[in-house]
C-alpha cells in the first residue's frame, strides 16, 4: 500500500462493507506500506427498509456504471441486473462493477456494500423466491394506465425497471401476476438508467 498523503498519527476508517466500522491510527507511514493500530471498533445495523432495483442492463456500459455509483450513494440494498426481452446486452465485467460499488460506498461513507447479482432473466427472477418474499414490490413501465405514485415506506422493497424500448407486454403481465404493482415516476420519459436513479430516491428519501 503506497500512502500519498495520510502521515503518521493521522486516523483513518475501514469497513468490510457488512455493518463494522474500524477506526484506526498510522503508526508507520513508509512510502511502499502502512502499518495502522486499531483505536475503535463499531457495528451499524443494516439500512431499513431494504430496497432492491431490478433493472435491465445497458447498451453503453458507462450509463451502467453511473446508475451504479449513483445508487450505492443513495443507499440500496441491492442491484439485480436483468436480461429482458429487448434487452441489448446480457453480460457484466462484475469484477469491475464491483470496484464501483465499493468506492462509492466508501466515498459516501457508508457500511454496508450493495449486493450486486450476476445477470439473470427477466422470467426465472420474477418467478423465483426472491421475488416471492418481498412484501412490496412494483414494476416501473411505459404503458399508459392506472398507475400509483412511488414512495416511502418502511417494509422491503423491490422495484423493475425496464431497458430501453421498455418491458414487453408479456413481461408487464408476468410481473403484474407475481403481485408487483404498476408505477409512475413522474410525467417525463426517462432512460434506464435515471429512472432507476429516480426510483432509489423516492424510496429511501420522499
Amino acid at each position: 500500500m503506497q500512502v500519498l498523503r495520510m502521515q503518521t498519527g493521522r486516523q483513518l476508517h475501514l469497513t468490510d462493507g457488512k455493518g463494522n466500522l474500524i477506526t484506526a491510527e498510522i503508526s508507520d507511514a513508509h512510502k511502499r506500506h502502512c502499518t495502522a493500530k486499531v483505536v475503535n471498533t463499531s457495528f451499524m445495523e443494516a439500512p431499513i427498509p431494504k430496497i432492491t432495483i431490478a433493472i435491465s442492463l445497458l447498451k453503453n456500459n458507462t450509463r451502467f456504471e453511473w446508475f451504479l455509483e449513483k445508487v450505492t450513494e443513495i443507499g440500496i440494498a441491492e442491484v439485480v441486473p436483468l436480461i429482458c426481452s429487448r434487452t441489448e446486452k446480457q453480460k457484466i465485467r462484475l469484477e469491475r462493477m464491483q470496484g464501483i460499488l465499493q468506492s462509492a460506498m466508501l466515498q459516501s461513507r457508508q457500511q454496508w456494500l450493495p449486493k450486486l447479482s450476476e445477470p439473470v432473466m427477466f422470467q426465472s427472477y420474477i418467478e423465483g423466491e426472491a421475488v416471492k418474499n418481498t412484501p412490496r414490490k412494483f414494476i416501473a413501465h411505459c404503458v399508459e394506465n392506472e398507475k400509483s405514485k412511488l414512495c416511502f415506506n418502511n417494509v422491503a422493497t423491490l422495484i423493475l425497471i425496464g431497458p430501453e424500448g421498455d418491458f414487453t407486454a408479456t413481461e408487464i403481465e408476468q410481473a403484474l401476476n407475481a403481485g408487483c404493482s404498476p408505477v409512475s415516476l413522474g410525467i417525463n420519459r426517462l432512460r434506464t438508467e435515471t429512472a432507476g436513479v429516480v426510483a432509489a430516491t423516492l424510496l429511501k428519501y420522499q
